[in-house]
């Protein structure tokens, strides 16, 4: 994959309705580009309040819609994904178009996320 840098941001490069910011605070269903994100540390909402204050689009994963919260011993759900998951799940998706293979592609078990399928059966 060829990626280029600048030190220009975004909001320089692209007309804000051509950007999306994707986080999984959305409540927005939309096709993904993804084109960079960087997060230090993990803040709740910090990429939603950021988009909102810069009048960018937001998307999420349809991450709701093709899992479940599967029983854990820890209680732990989170549907936060790591920058190389993100890529991964939407790489799988542009190969495959299924949501459900490209979610099982990149959500860890570690997450507390099953798919649907996989409960129902």
């Amino acid at each position: 994959f060829q990626m280029d840098t600048t030190p220009e941001t975004y909001l320089d490069l692209f007309p804000l309705d051509a950007i999306v910011y994707l986080t999984p605070d959305s409540e927005n269903d939309k096709v993904y580009v993804l084109g960079g994100l960087v997060d230090e540390s993990i803040h709740k909402q910090l990429t939603l309040r950021r988009a909102q204050e810069q009048s960018v689009q937001t998307a999420r994963l349809p991450i709701r819609e093709y899992m479940v919260k599967a029983p854990n011993s820890r209680n732990y759900h989170s549907e936060t994904l790591a920058i190389n998951q993100v890529f991964d799940i939407l790489c799988t998706y542009y190969e495959t178009r299924s949501w459900p293979a490209a979610l099982k592609a990149g959500v860890s078990s570690g997450k507390g996320y099953v798919l649907r399928e996989v409960v129902e059966q």
